[in-house]
């Protein structure tokens, strides 16, 4: 198999598994009033939770490192800006990780405590789920929303993979950009309608650019004619 296929395939096969940990790294307790007392009774849940974001920062990483030499074919500064916030954004999601992991034994040290001091607990307990929110939902996805907005920039020029793929690309790390401006000035809060609505296309469209990859790959006319 041509070697350019397979960075293809891998890529698609590589979002896919991206898109499947960022399911599974979520811990829908964190979002209840109770949860300082909840994370405990769910540790189990809570360890696999920090695993999976370990597998997602991970995969992350594998990504930007797999398409890095693509793009540098069409322009080597635009591949290392690209390269540059992607890494940042995979690097946010390692350190959410500690964040959980405090979490988690604030809980148990709540919980073991015979007179616990409940303001003290909850208090830390918040600035350590905030913190870990703000992680996840800005620290990482604002540079890797914009290492995004030039993987299609890039995939547009170069013709990589069809025009209304990389336009829809454009439009969706677009929107989750703004998204993430929002949240972070506190217009609009993760758990609303509005903040999942602007962030679906993107996440749509790795689902359909990680299917059109496997099935498909990059366009061998343009890797053919880039080649070194």
């Amino acid at each position: 198999m041509n070697p350019n296929r397979k960075t293809a395939i891998f890529f698609g096969i590589l979002l896919i598994f991206g898109i499947v940990f960022g399911i599974l790294n979520t811990v829908p307790a964190l979002e209840h009033p109770g949860y300082l007392v909840k994370l405990s009774e769910i540790k189990t849940q809570v360890l696999w939770a920090m695993f999976f974001q370990f597998a997602m920062a991970s995969v992350y990483v594998g990504i930007s490192v797999v398409i890095y030499p693509i793009i540098k074919k069409f322009n080597e500064g635009i591949a290392l800006w690209y390269f540059g916030f992607r890494i940042i954004g995979a690097a946010f999601l390692y350190i959410g990780i500690v964040s959980l992991m405090l979490l988690l034994f604030i809980s148990q040290s709540y919980i073991a405590s015979n007179q616990p001091n409940p303001s003290y607990y909850q208090t830390i307990a918040e600035l350590l789920r905030v913190g870990r929110d703000g992680l996840n939902h800005i620290g990482m996805i604002l540079p890797w929303s914009i290492g995004g907005l030039i993987l299609f920039y890039s995939f547009f020029r170069m013709n990589l993979v069809p025009k209304w793929l990389t336009i829809w690309g454009i439009i969706g790390y677009t929107l989750t950009l703004m998204s993430t401006i929002l949240l972070l000035f506190e217009i609009i809060k993760i758990i609303t309608p509005i903040y999942f609505v602007m962030n679906t296309p993107t996440a749509l469209l790795e689902l359909v650019l990680a299917g059109y990859l496997i099935i498909k790959g990059f366009n061998p006319t343009v890797i053919d004619s880039n080649r070194n």
